[in-house]
């Protein structure tokens, strides 16, 4: 009954970081006309984000690595949700810039210590059941940016909106300890020793690397390619997004009992054909119906890659849960900040269809890839 309150628990977790995410991307437009900012000083105070992420991960890794992950479970939720109002205070650029380095920072502390925690709760349930817990982030990505949008349509100031939600969020967050996992589930009993990543590990942040690219081009390009290249119109091509994350969202629902049936190996290696199939029809066809169905395609396929990525990665033998899942999530994150921005490059070189190729490349690296997430037990 305990592990069952702590899937619960954990969930709401995943919906909440979701949310809380959606939220900020749903009213950038908005901070942005407030603050007078042009694009380049957007790109600017979004770095910020960017790098608190990153100087978080590892140090969340350690953390998770040395007294488990119930504590950062536990308070991570309340601490990310204080920081999103912070960023609507921001009364300039450079306070914008530090409150976003907070709100990154936050993000990252709480995705290891949650996805570590997670892994923990699984093998209680002694069955897959993390892909359930990415598709409640999903879903709660969609309710987050739903709620903003409309939000912005009935003109609620972005302080106004961020602190609703996150004290609907945050205080909750307040009484989720009890319902956790007791702090042996993954605490160490001695303090880990570290030592080189096995190459299954360096495999696994590739694999992570390829399949972060691959949503950040659909996030960031997606779009763009219905409206320039197809000539959807710009109402259509919103749907290609959402095509994207609709469909990513659902098969998470059913990626754990897929993983049951087939296995790690075969799941990742079929979603990343899958991806790359839908998105070499988008890119060739170039039609609009073609194009969404192909999107659609991709986001089902890459579903399962994260939530096995990180099982794998916290299940490599020697290497601490939470030091694994922090060191993929270093490098896949690295992909989708990167992976975007060299797009667009290749695209003013050449032409976006032919830009968009180059994540056709990686899906199918991401596919030679897929053996390095069988179980711990057949890697050794």
């Amino acid at each position: 009954m305990h592990e069952r309150r702590a899937r619960v628990s954990v969930t709401f977790l995943f919906v909440a970081h979701g949310a809380l995410f959606g939220t900020w991307v749903s009213r950038i437009p908005a901070v942005k006309d407030e603050l007078a900012l042009d694009d380049a000083e957007l790109g600017l105070a979004l770095f910020g984000a960017a790098l608190g992420t990153l100087v978080a991960l590892p140090v969340a890794g350690i953390t998770v690595a040395r007294i488990g992950s119930r504590p950062g479970t536990r308070w991570g939720l309340p601490v990310f949700a204080a920081t999103l109002p912070l960023v609507a205070l921001a009364p300039g650029l450079p306070a914008l810039f530090v409150a976003l380095f907070a709100f990154g920072a936050a993000a990252a502390m709480l995705d290891v210590a949650m996805n570590a925690h997670s892994l923990a709760v699984e093998r209680v349930y002694r069955r897959p059941i993390l892909s359930t817990f990415h598709a409640g982030w999903s879903f709660g990505g969609l309710l987050g940016a739903a709620v903003g949008g409309a939000a912005a349509s009935a003109g609620l100031d972005p302080l106004e909106h961020f602190t609703l939600v996150a004290v609907a969020l945050g205080v909750p967050g307040l009484f989720i300890g009890p319902l956790l996992l007791p702090a042996s589930a993954d605490r160490p009993e001695e303090p880990p020793r570290y030592r080189r990543p096995p190459r299954r590990l360096a495999a696994l942040a590739v694999l992570a690397f390829c399949g972060l690219v691959a949503e950040g081009a659909a996030a960031d390009w997606s779009a763009v390619f219905l409206d320039d290249t197809v000539g959807a119109g710009v109402g259509t091509a919103a749907l290609a997004y959402a095509c994207f994350s609709v469909a990513m969202a659902v098969t998470r629902l059913v990626g754990d009992r897929l993983t049951v049936r087939w296995g790690p190996v075969a799941v990742t290696r079929a979603g990343g054909i899958v991806s790359a199939l839908g998105l070499t029809l988008a890119l060739v066809v170039q039609t609009t119906p073609a194009a969404l169905v192909g999107f659609a395609a991709m986001g089902a396929g890459l579903a399962t890659v994260v939530p096995i990525a990180f099982r794998a990665a916290g299940s490599v033998p020697g290497i601490p849960a939470g030091a694994g899942i922090a060191a993929i999530t270093i490098v896949g994150y690295a992909g989708f900040l990167v992976g975007p921005p060299v797009i667009g490059a290749a695209a003013e070189a050449t032409s976006l269809a032919l830009a968009l190729g180059i994540v056709v490349g990686l899906l199918l690296v991401l596919v030679a890839l897929a053996r390095s997430t069988r179980p711990a037990e057949a890697a050794a």
